[in-house]
């Protein structure tokens, strides 16, 4: 294999294609419900948020959707995105595990979210819609839309959750930089805010909370629709253009992994890498561990249960089976601020269920260190976010140092922390603690899960 550190795809192979894991899942996952008859929902429920093409990628059973030729146009402003083999960082760790990471900070916003961004862009472009809603956490979701936008001529209103609002300025001047506007969530602007801020004034936001303003103000308006950035099977269908690209890249380097990780929050940047990789396996391929690694203070697969639940605080949304903690749940306000959703991925907490991947939960401060051993060894100063997924390859590398053993790791690492250096300076400074949850609230949250007939 040689001394070659980086593996590169050209242009003319990005992919032609999204990958749909549905077609080769052994079973289904269950189906969105109406919540008020508790039955399977049709395409005319969601025709209010989003775009009919969305909706029927949402519900598609193939195993290819095309990528729309302006969409793959858009894409090649950074794709293919790429592999790089981590030597110096296994030289630190001493490790004879081989590990590898897919790269998605070379986007223009700086993260793995235009991918999605970009495609719904462009379908709400053609069907002639001037107007998006959206929410974010930590700002790369918001700041994705806001670019993909830009490009194709789109309004966006970003409700933001405020505790990251004010963590994370520079986000919000991307934002505003791309032309969107960008609102501190729980807000004035709609009644779900109001009704927050007056039982508490000082509210610190959530996805759920900035989900329901963002759902309600796309509702109110006949030009505006809604883009989500993770969660949904049409999202995480936009993301496969990461492992796809990888498996063609390992190819290069002459491997193939044993072990695959990403942080998770919604589930979109590890399904992205994950599933391509895992639909191989299910089509007779070799078999690979696949571990999503997700922040302690807010531990959907790990500590959440697999019940239908609501997308949002307000209950505005159908009802989806995933891992949850309840929708009313209210995380600690650590640093990941991508990670602070309080359900996962239908499509991927299904596959959880099915035993086909594993889940870990790290603390802020252990993520934060593998995050700066990282960039001390490898150059590039991982998102707070992307520092779980570092984080959970460091343990698999000294895994296989433990046990002598040769092992191929691959992760994700979905994003750049140049906007979130205030966040290292308060580690530097001591500042930062592992954040954890009231095991109270959680049983509150858990306790008002709605209730839906077997």
């Amino acid at each position: 294999m040689g001394d070659r550190l980086k593996f590169l795809l050209d242009e003319g192979d990005i992919p032609e294609s999204w990958y749909n894991l549905a077609a080769d899942l052994p079973s289904p996952p269950p189906p969105p419900l109406d919540p008020g008859s508790g039955r399977p929902i049709g395409p005319e429920a969601l025709a209010p948020l989003f775009p009919m093409a969305l909706i029927q990628q949402e519900v598609a059973t193939e195993r290819e959707i095309a990528i729309p030729d302006p969409v793959r146009d858009v894409y090649r402003m950074w794709r293919p995105t790429p592999l790089h083999r981590a030597r110096r960082l296994e030289r630190l760790l001493d490790t004879p595990a081989r590990i590898y990471y897919k790269y998605e900070g070379v986007s223009p916003p700086g993260s793995h979210k235009p991918n999605t961004a970009v495609a719904q862009a462009w379908y709400n472009k053609a069907e002639g819609v001037p107007r998006l809603t959206t929410e974010t956490g930590a700002g790369q979701w918001g700041s994705s839309l806001a670019f993909a936008a830009s490009l194709f001529g789109l309004e966006v209103d970003v409700y933001m959750v405020k505790v990251s609002f004010h963590q994370k300025p520079y986000r919000k001047a991307l934002m505003e930089t791309y032309g969107a506007r960008c609102v501190a969530s729980p807000s004035t602007e709609t009644e779900t805010g109001r009704r927050i801020l007056a039982e508490d004034p000082d509210n610190r936001g959530s996805l759920g909370i900035a989900i329901s303003e963002a759902v309600e103000m796309a509702a109110r308006r006949e030009d505006t629709k809604y883009a989500l950035g993770s969660v949904l099977n049409h999202v995480l269908l936009h993301q496969t253009v990461i492992g796809q690209e990888a498996i063609r890249q390992m190819e290069l380097a002459g491997d193939y992994p044993d072990v695959i990780l990403a942080c998770a929050g919604g589930g979109s940047n590890f399904a992205g890498l994950a599933f391509p990789f895992l639909g191989a396996q299910l089509r007779g391929g070799p078999k690979v561990r696949i571990v999503a690694c997700e922040p302690v203070a807010c531990p959907s697969l790990t500590r959440g249960v697999y019940a239908y639940d609501f997308g949002d605080t307000a209950g505005t949304t159908p009802l989806v089976k995933m891992h949850t903690l309840g929708s009313r749940f209210m995380p600690p306000g650590f640093h990941a601020g991508g990670l602070r959703y309080h359900g996962m991925a239908p499509l991927v907490s299904h596959i959880k269920e099915l035993g086909l991947i594993e889940a870990a939960a790290f603390n802020q401060l252990e993520c934060f260190e593998a995050g700066v051993t990282f960039a001390r060894s490898e150059g590039i100063v991982p998102a707070p976010e992307a520092t779980h997924a570092v984080r959970g390859a460091i343990r698999e590398a000294l895994a296989a140092r433990e046990a002598g053993e040769e092992r191929v790791i691959l992760f994700n690492l979905s994003g750049h922390g140049n906007f979130d250096m205030q966040a290292y300076a308060d580690y530097f400074a001591g500042k930062l603690t592992d954040q954890s949850y009231s095991e109270e609230e959680l049983a509150a949250s858990l306790a008002s899960l709605p209730r839906v007939a077997a």
